[in-house]
């Protein structure tokens, strides 16, 4: 019987709706649908589920709580393990990892556990006084005065860091470059996707039970890692300051006036509220073109058609198969207008006499035999290039590490890509100093890094 229920579908706004909105696209589930989802769970002796997700959450259980209807039950099991649940119900990839994993899915659609885990979260926001967060009172006792810890970076793997910290009994301070803490989820991630209020009331939690966060806090500048270490009295450090150092493809007509980084393009949109009058203002392009095939690149295109673009083209140089974005996001953007030119790629930029763009020489591509990263290998297609109008051009190729911290701790050892070194414990090479998240592996996924946060933080428990 269990396996007959249908996969219960999210209310969403529709697409001529929401493509000139930036509210949520998801609506989540009703108590009534999310006990039905639930109760498709299979309850497995043996989940997989949980060995797919990297902080480890306990899925069935939770779930077992929301069939119940204990939803209260449901969200304390998920935040023993996860202490961002409505940010991760959100934004995390659960196709390839919780739910790729689901036994239920080899022969029919996996249990919505994120879908899940959102509802058990903002039903726990919805009623305060059942589902308010317990952080002070977890914190464990000690008999003496709690070392004092610096966390560089309030993303989500310094935020968990801070989190795990904050409970076992330290006194953590959290410092962040940016004039709002939450790092990638606040400068990143669109408020339709990921409304700012949510992650805001995670980060109040936090403070509300002894988490310090300085901002305006740029490390490697205000102070460097030693100055923390010893004349600011930390008696360890864990940096999770990303990796959102842009890269560009190095063609062209790149530094033209209406050429962004995404980074830049969804910071001005999501932190600065850029528009036409604001003092740091965004091109808003008639026709776009966005430049690549993740879920950044996909954010940049959606929000570009929220911005009032007429015409939005998403340029990919290998097929939709071998697309890293998550297939709701694509099919979100589709369903919005976003057009996919896949097998294209730019290779210069044109602009007018005022040195803004007009339009962007296109190559057409074909797949060869797969590269390193096991996808196949973009080749050019010999004399295929055409000239695409366009007024904006967003670049989301990819990012690479900031090196301030690097060059202001030549101790610290890094990768040839500028990335930290770590042992399994997320130990650099400098003693008592940890680091985590993008800033060690590259742009990674929010619970990855959420993961190498708490991973960190009983390293670094287990050594004061």
């Amino acid at each position: 019987m269990t396996e007959k229920i249908l996969r219960q579908k999210k209310q969403e706004q529709t697409p001529q709706a929401r493509s000139r909105n930036f509210e949520e696209v998801s609506l989540g589930y009703a108590p009534e649908r999310a006990r039905l989802e639930a109760g498709r769970c299979l309850q497995c002796k043996n989940p997989l589920c949980v060995s797919g997700c990297p902080v480890n959450v306990k899925i069935p259980q939770f779930i077992r709580k929301i069939k119940e209807g204990d939803f209260c039950g449901a969200y304390a099991v998920i935040r023993e393990d996860n202490y961002l649940p409505a940010v991760c119900g959100r934004v995390c990839p659960q196709e390839t990892q919780c739910e790729g994993r689901c036994i239920l899915g080899r022969k029919n659609e996996p249990v919505a556990v994120g879908d899940l885990e959102r509802f058990a979260a903002d039903w726990a926001a919805a009623n305060a006084a059942a589902g308010k967060r317990q952080l002070a009172s977890q914190r464990a006792a000690r008999a003496q005065p709690a070392a004092k810890i610096a966390v560089v970076g309030s993303g989500p793997s310094g935020l968990t860091c801070a989190a795990e910290l904050n409970t076992a009994g330290f006194d953590v301070t959290v410092f962040e470059a940016l004039h709002e803490p939450g790092g990638v989820l606040v400068y990143g991630i669109p408020e339709f996707r990921l409304p700012k209020n949510i992650v805001r009331r995670e980060i109040d939690a936090l403070a509300a039970a002894g988490v310090k966060f300085e901002l305006n806090a740029v490390i490697g500048k205000l102070f460097t890692v030693d100055e923390l270490l010893s004349g600011k009295g930390f008696a360890a450090l864990y940096i999770a300051s990303g990796a959102g150092f842009p890269l560009f493809m190095d063609i062209p007509g790149e530094d033209l006036n209406g050429v962004y980084s995404a980074n830049e393009y969804l910071t001005r949109i999501n932190l600065m509220k850029a528009c036409a009058d604001a003092d740091t203002p965004v091109l808003r392009g008639r026709r776009a073109a966005v430049v690549g095939g993740g879920n950044v690149a996909l954010d940049a295109a959606r929000s570009a058609l929220r911005l009032g673009a007429e015409k939005v083209y998403l340029l990919y140089r290998r097929s939709r198969a071998e697309m890293p974005a998550r297939c709701e996001e694509a099919r979100h953007a589709e369903e919005e207008g976003v057009e996919f030119l896949f097998l294209h790629n730019p290779v210069k930029y044109l602009g007018d006499a005022r040195g803004f763009v007009q339009k962007a020489l296109v190559q057409k591509m074909e797949l060869g035999a797969p590269d390193t990263s096991g996808r196949r290998r973009p080749l050019p297609v010999a004399g295929s290039e055409y000239e695409l109008a366009v007024d904006a051009v967003i670049v989301a190729v990819g990012t690479q590490a900031n090196p301030l911290i690097k060059d202001s701790a030549p101790d610290l050892e890094t990768g040839r890509s500028g990335y930290i070194i770590i042992d399994e414990n997320g130990k650099t090479s400098k003693n008592r100093v940890y680091a985590g998240g993008d800033i060690t592996s590259g742009a990674a996924t929010v619970i990855l890094a959420m993961g190498a946060g708490k991973k960190a933080a009983r390293a670094i428990g287990g050594i004061l």
